[in-house]
């Protein structure tokens, strides 16, 4: 009996109040036909009702491909676990998410954890143990004792709970039962056999459907294309039939946001070099051609979204990698992605031109075992005391994406930000800065809005070195305190930096450096940054 069905069928049997579990990585790999028609089936009759959501990371880019947008309609969506959530713009309508709209109206329980826990997480639900135990996210916002994870005032349950074992304190995880699981690969057989051949990643899809039939529950998988069993050598099968349910086929998916198909994200083909996209000159290109001067050869590097993600770029523009060069540079991101060139923008997470793509849960098995030792990453904001905030500020509810499980464990830490935000406009000439007119938001505040990540317990307990970039400034988080160690040329101390700064950053101006000029000459350039 064939297992392919219409993206209708295939949701039609999800009951109310059950889990329903799913992933994208912002538009790749992203099931959107069936969870479209998830949406669609909730807005036609009603039902079903009350679901939990279980997204490890944010899916789908909430333009066109939208994702968990399909499915944030109050009644539909009672409950939401992610890793990440995404709050865009929509070009077309000028409209954010549809359910960042249900998290700041209080319509639903939001929560949000960690990538590296919503991950590994599948596999305690795959392997029936009662929780996922964890050191990572001790005294951050997931921690009981800041907040649990909880992103709404309607999300009253404890997902997470501080435990001992030995006298040590964990953080941990209980486990529940996913009923229906909603994938995405590249190709089924007719026995419902699964591979990922033209996929930039792989992420959690495995994982979710090793838990979900563990739990006894379905599994739907979305693919490109219909494949006869003899095709495929077994090797390339990630997922065996036996543990899909119903495959749905959906021949126009787009491979990513804003990108039909490119083989070269999965090295299907090399893209030259010289085809890579050129950041502007910006504050943001300031940012990464600072920060690419922390970045050693043959040391595993991982890069942040933001200004972090245009490192290897403005490195790949610089002629780093030509002849051969980049061999010499080992780049991944959270998402699995291995070698190659980190791209930016809306086609962060996926490689172009990569050696290996990893599974998601043990792409987090890397990062928790401190494999990756250099770490640039972006910043919301940053205190007095040492604590840097991505994960919930102002109107903007993000969460932590794979932020604090790399910032946790990496050796070398570079948080990437303008200095200011919200009308931040900058000029460039003869190798100067010019702040033309300044942010209306201080990311430098004396206490965050919610601990993603303590870099003073990282450098005074576990002795990682930790450097803040900003287009003016660089910091150095020392024991002491954050540290002022380089101004821009161009810039004034008390009125560009510490008046800027809601606390006073330690500084000695006999060691005080210049930034180097060349950061500004690449050509002139004006440029508001949001």
């Amino acid at each position: 009996m064939s297992k392919v069905v219409d993206a209708e069928t295939a949701v039609a049997s999800i009951k109310d109040g059950q889990t329903v579990a799913s992933v994208g990585v912002i538009g790749w790999i992203t099931p959107d036909a069936v969870l479209c028609a998830l949406g669609n089936r909730f807005r036609d009759t009603g039902a079903p009702r009350n679901l939990t959501f279980y997204f490890p990371v944010g899916t789908g880019d909430a333009q066109a491909i939208k994702g968990m947008d399909h499915v944030a309609q109050a009644g539909l969506m009672k409950r939401i676990v992610s890793g990440s959530y995404i709050n865009p713009v929509d070009p077309k309508t000028g409209k954010r998410p549809e359910l960042m709209r249900l998290v700041r109206e209080n319509a639903i329980e939001a929560y949000s954890w960690p990538i590296g826990a919503s991950m590994h997480w599948l596999r305690e639900v795959a392997r029936k143990s009662p929780g996922y135990i964890t050191r990572v996210g001790l005294g951050t916002y997931v921690d009981p004792d800041c907040g649990g994870g909880k992103f709404t005032a309607k999300a009253t349950e404890d997902l997470v709970r501080r435990i001992q074992i030995d006298g040590e304190t964990f953080l941990y995880y209980p486990t529940w039962p996913i009923d229906v699981a909603i994938i995405r690969a590249s190709s089924a057989d007719e026995r419902g056999n699964l591979s990922f051949e033209d996929e930039p990643l792989v992420s959690s899809n495995i994982g979710l459907a090793l838990a979900t039939k563990a739990s006894g529950g379905r599994v739907i998988a979305q693919v490109r294309r219909l494949v006869s069993s003899d095709e495929r050598p077994a090797s390339q099968v990630k997922i065996p039939g036996m543990f899909v349910d119903a495959v749905v086929l959906d021949e126009k998916m787009m491979m990513g946001s804003e990108l039909a198909y490119e083989p070269a994200f999965f090295s299907g083909k090399r893209l030259p070099l010289s085809n890579l996209p050129r950041p502007e000159m910006s504050a943001d290109k300031v940012i990464a051609l600072r920060a690419a001067r922390e970045v050693r050869k043959r040391e595993l590097s991982i890069f942040g979204f933001g200004a972090a993600a245009d490192v290897p770029l403005v490195m790949a523009e610089q002629g780093l990698f030509d002849d051969g060069g980049l061999d010499d540079y080992w780049f991944t991101t959270e998402h699995g992605s291995y070698g190659g060139i980190v791209m930016s923008g809306w086609q962060f997470s996926a490689n172009i031109n990569p050696d290996s793509i990893l599974d998601g849960l043990y792409q987090f098995d890397a990062i928790d075992g401190g494999l990756c030792k250099f770490a640039a990453l972006a910043f919301a904001q940053f205190d007095g005391n040492g604590c840097v905030n991505v994960s919930k500020f102002g109107a903007a509810n993000p969460g932590a994406g794979g932020f604090t499980d790399i910032a946790e464990n990496a050796r070398r830490l570079v948080f990437t930000g303008t200095f200011t935000t919200n009308g931040l406009v900058t000029s460039f000439d003869g190798g100067r800065l010019a702040i033309k007119q300044e942010g209306r938001v201080k990311k430098f505040c004396k206490q965050v809005e919610s601990i993603t990540y303590s870099v003073a317990d990282g450098v005074r307990k576990r002795g990682q070195h930790a450097l803040v970039v900003t287009e003016r400034a660089v910091f150095e988080f020392r024991p002491e305190g954050l540290t002022l160690i380089e101004i821009a040329p161009g810039i004034d101390l008390e009125r560009d930096v510490l008046g800027q700064m809601d606390f006073a950053p330690i500084v000695d101006r006999s060691a005080l450096r210049e930034m180097d000029s060349a950061l500004f000459s690449q050509n002139e350039n004006m440029r508001a940054a949001s």
